[in-house]
């Protein structure tokens, strides 16, 4: 079937919803082109659907798809920001990694290559897992085309600087405490946003500030209102190549039930959203978006607001990156 696509200043970008109802063709993010299907892509969004890591409700693996579902919805110009960040640069669905369920050695090195292999003409990531057990391949790409450690935002319920879960190092509660032992954290520019709930002990606090973390809670962003944590963060990571690592388990499970390891008194998507786009204009170098489990999700609604976390970021990236080799169009596009 003839594909009905919007071009706009030069690069190939989404089914063109006036022509073809949203709910038609395949389910792309945004509904943008396929990567085989432009000459290059600027930002590519991809998908990591692997949930081995966890160590509570399972279903993360389907979270990149139903996050691509959500995202049928999104539309072309996003005036929070005043972007167009389809017309910006190319941007392009990356499909998904195909990662070994079984083994979480190997699926950590597989990313960790796909991520490296992705963004080795210059593109940046969006990548939508998954569970967290993949920020670490992706923060370990991300420094190695940096040339340095990256700082790092952190955007979660939970610290994720655990040691071990029943005697493995690899798992969705430790990739952060691994990338500090790893080098791979520019450590006087790292936070973490939103964190809140029990802890098994004042230790884990401990061990985080000497890992070289920032924590703002949940109640910070409460009391203190977003655009001061804005200033604080932006203040923390300067010009620096920035990672921005989200688990949509930092919003409240009201604004986000479908996901493994829900706590109570969680951010809104609104003060999310906002956080975000406070950070326009710093070195954002990749991010991801992790942790969506659509089987416990009502109504879509985390899908639907990991969907619009995804679009800020791939925003925010398009507003940053110069526009490269226009995207060859079909004729009927012309």
């Amino acid at each position: 079937m003839e594909e009905l696509r919007v071009t706009s200043g030069g690069q190939l970008g989404p089914i063109d919803s006036s022509r073809v109802p949203r709910y038609a063709g395949a389910a792309t993010f945004a509904r943008l082109p396929r990567l085989d299907q432009v000459e290059h892509a600027e930002v590519a969004v991809v998908g990591v659907p692997f949930d081995s890591g966890v160590s509570y409700r399972p279903g993360a693996r389907f979270g990149g798809n139903a996050i691509r579902e959500a995202s049928r919805l999104l539309r072309p110009y996003n005036p929070a920001l005043d972007v167009s960040p389809f017309e910006r640069v190319q941007v392009a669905d990356a499909g998904d990694m195909a990662v070994n369920p079984f083994n979480i050695g190997e699926a950590i090195e597989t990313v960790q290559q796909n991520a490296l292999d992705l963004t080795a003409n210059g593109t940046r990531l969006v990548t939508l897992g998954g569970d967290h057990t993949i920020a670490l391949p992706l923060l370990r790409a991300a420094t190695e085309r940096a040339g340095s450690p990256v700082a790092m935002l952190h955007f979660d319920a939970h610290l994720d600087t655990w040691d071990t879960y029943f005697g493995a190092e690899y798992t969705h509660g430790t990739p952060f405490r691994r990338a500090v032992e790893e080098g791979i954290l520019d450590t006087e520019a790292i936070s973490h946003v939103g964190t809140r709930g029990p802890l098994y002990g004042v230790r884990d606090l401990e061990d985080d500030r000497r890992f070289g973390f920032g924590i703002v809670t949940s109640s910070d962003v409460y009391r203190k209102g977003v655009d001061e944590i804005v200033d604080q963060l932006r203040s923390r990571i300067g010009s620096r190549p920035l990672y921005v690592s989200v688990d949509i388990d930092v919003l409240d499970p009201a604004h986000a039930p479908g996901t493994g390891t829900p706590e109570a008194g969680g951010i809104t998507s609104r003060e999310l959203l906002e956080i975000l786009r406070g950070l326009r204009g710093l070195n954002l170098v990749g991010a991801d978006v992790v942790e969506v489990a659509p089987a416990y999700d009502h109504a879509e609604m985390t899908g639907v607001a990991a969907s619009h976390v995804a679009y800020d970021l791939v925003t925010l990236l398009a507003d940053t990156l110069t526009p490269g080799t226009p995207a060859t169009t079909t004729p009927e596009d012309q």
